[in-house]
């Protein structure tokens, strides 16, 4: 990941589901670019926060124990285009988990509003092999406090999910999109 495309998460639920949101502001460059005369948000970068999602909901499941690296877009549908003082709601949920890999179904809406439809296909990794470790425990620790994870992470039985239980291992990376 360059950058995180995720402002807080709204729901946590291990091995399970997560809800994330998205505040759009004109403030962001690469929303005036993209359509000259007209603020949008690329699609790409919808998928993006999705993908972001998706991956630490699944990297999570697997105890961080391997690198986990978007391999596939399987689908991806919007319906319009979110602009300036929308706030996304990024859903995701488990469909299949595995030692190797996952599939993530995912959503977009705004204010209610069905927005996009994607399904994700996760590799996981050994540490170790050809990907380079993107970030240290503590800094990843750090992001996940500043996204509001730990304040609303809760295990299937619905116990609190303690900030201590995170540990990305020597030579693992965290969650992934983007493998440059």
């Amino acid at each position: 990941m360059r950058w995180f495309w995720v402002d807080r998460f709204e729901t946590f639920i291990r091995c399970q589901r997560a809800v994330a949101l998205k505040a759009v502001t004109l403030a962001e460059p690469h929303l005036r670019d993209h359509v000259p005369g007209w603020a949008t948000v690329p699609n790409s970068l919808v998928l993006e926060g999705l993908a972001q999602t998706a991956g630490i909901l699944a990297a999570d499941a697997i105890d961080y124990r391997r690198q986990v690296v978007l391999a596939k877009v399987g689908r991806a549908e919007f319906q319009f285009d979110a602009v300036p003082g929308d706030v996304l709601r990024f859903e995701v949920e488990i469909v299949e988990c595995s030692e190797d890999g996952s599939v993530l179904s995912a959503t977009s809406s705004v204010a209610g509003r069905p927005h996009g439809t994607v399904e994700l296909f996760f590799g996981h990794i050994l540490q170790g092999t050809e990907m380079p470790k993107l970030f240290s425990n503590d800094e990843f620790k750090c992001w996940l406090d500043n996204l509001g994870i730990y304040n609303v992470a809760v295990e299937e039985d619905g116990t609190r999910v303690s900030r201590e239980r995170v540990h990305v291992s020597e030579g693992a990376s965290t969650p992934a999109t983007r493998a440059d």
